[in-house]
């Protein structure tokens, strides 16, 4: 397995477009076809659950991708004689566990971890907050991470407000031990991984109906359209963060969560929102 490929993130602009290019090829195409670049600030970031960004969501009446039209041969059905296949129904075990007393009445939300809370390079950082060995056949590569300025506020307030859970693309070897040093009061009652999520059409999406939650109580949070195509209504999108220490976004979204929380549901502040 090669390095870059064990975490989902965009291309940095900064990177030299030979070694962006490669990665890009080798690693998930979650991101790069469907980042769009937008103004700063919290109210022009919610106008993104809105636009086209050319991937198509699963039909409303259920959370699964409806697989190809295929023969029983495996060709290609033509003209009128297309055979539907049936949406399997919703699994039987959800993603999450029963919710804790503690979290009991909580609205749920869903943060990714890559260009959203922290970046990681495999190319060595001068400043890097915290630096993970990641085993990758049979080679310990050194992964170097940067926090996101703010980071500690923003989880620290989200885990007082929220149960929250941990959402990436990437894999678990790299992702868990990250997570270890970058959540140090427990903030995370759980952490979903590349595994977890649904491949559809080229991109690792989180399909929020798998989490066992109900849905208009799910808030996710993410840099990447491509990760919450399936359910726009319920994102609050950020960003993407590679390393401007002067950044302020994930500051500026703690009044807005505050008062989320208070909210029966979350799609009335987020229509209002991007109504406004």
């Amino acid at each position: 397995m090669d390095g870059p490929a064990i975490i989902t993130q965009v291309t940095n602009p900064k990177e030299d477009e030979g070694r962006a290019r490669g990665a890009g090829e080798k690693a998930s195409q979650c991101n790069v076809s469907l980042k769009k670049q937008r103004h700063r600030g919290i109210l022009s970031s919610f106008f993104c659950c809105f636009r086209d960004y050319n991937v198509e969501a699963p039909p409303a009446s259920g959370p699964s991708v409806l697989p190809p039209l295929v023969e029983e041969n495996g060709g290609l059905q033509k003209g009128d004689q297309r055979q539907v296949i049936p949406i399997p129904s919703p699994p039987a075990k959800y993603l999450l566990p029963e919710a804790t007393v503690l979290d009991y009445g909580k609205k749920c939300v869903v943060i990714d971890l890559d260009e959203t809370l922290v970046h990681s390079s495999f190319k060595p950082i001068s400043n890097a907050d915290f630096i993970v060995p990641v085993e990758i056949d049979g080679t310990i590569h050194q992964v170097y991470v940067l926090k996101r300025p703010h980071v500690d506020e923003f989880l620290q307030r989200m885990g007082q407000l929220f149960e929250c859970v941990l959402f990436t693309a990437s894999l678990a070897k790299y992702a868990d031990p990250v997570a270890d040093l970058l959540d140090r009061w427990g903030v995370f009652r759980a952490r979903l991984f590349r595994e977890s999520c649904v491949f559809h059409r080229g991109n690792y999406v989180k399909d929020l109906s798998r989490l066992g939650r109900e849905l208009s109580k799910v808030i996710i949070v993410d840099n990447s359209p491509a990760s919450y195509i399936f359910h726009p209504e319920n994102a609050v999108p950020v960003q993407s963060w590679f390393d401007d220490m002067t950044d302020t976004e994930l500051l500026d979204l703690i009044p807005f969560f505050e008062g989320l929380s208070r909210e029966d549901d979350v799609y009335s502040m987020l229509h209002r929102l991007c109504d406004r």
